[in-house]
């Protein structure tokens, strides 16, 4: 295989993962959908790449469900704990 082949076989994995995240998040334009669905029928580490970033994605949100349906609220204590935290790595340099 040419160094020609291999850089063009890696652009397409860069830019199917590209589609990948932005399909996560907002629209594919016709195109875009056309490419992803070829590449993916070809390419198996890009198929385990958006199986496993879809999964992600999900469990993410998934926590902040979780978090935003109980009112977690940081006591005084530990706000105080994390100022003088940073406070302290400000003061090193």
């Amino acid at each position: 295989m040419s160094m020609g082949a291999l850089d063009k076989i890696t652009h397409n994995c860069k830019h199917a993962t590209f589609l990948i995240e932005k399909k996560l998040i907002g629209r594919l334009t016709l195109r875009e959908k056309i490419f992803l669905r070829i590449h993916l029928f070809g390419c198996g580490v890009c198929r385990l790449y958006q199986a496993q970033t879809t999964k992600i994605n999900q469990m993410i949100r998934q926590l902040f469900l979780d978090t935003t349906k109980h009112d977690v609220k940081l006591t005084d204590e530990v706000k105080k704990e994390m100022q003088d935290r940073i406070e302290d790595e400000l003061n090193k340099n």
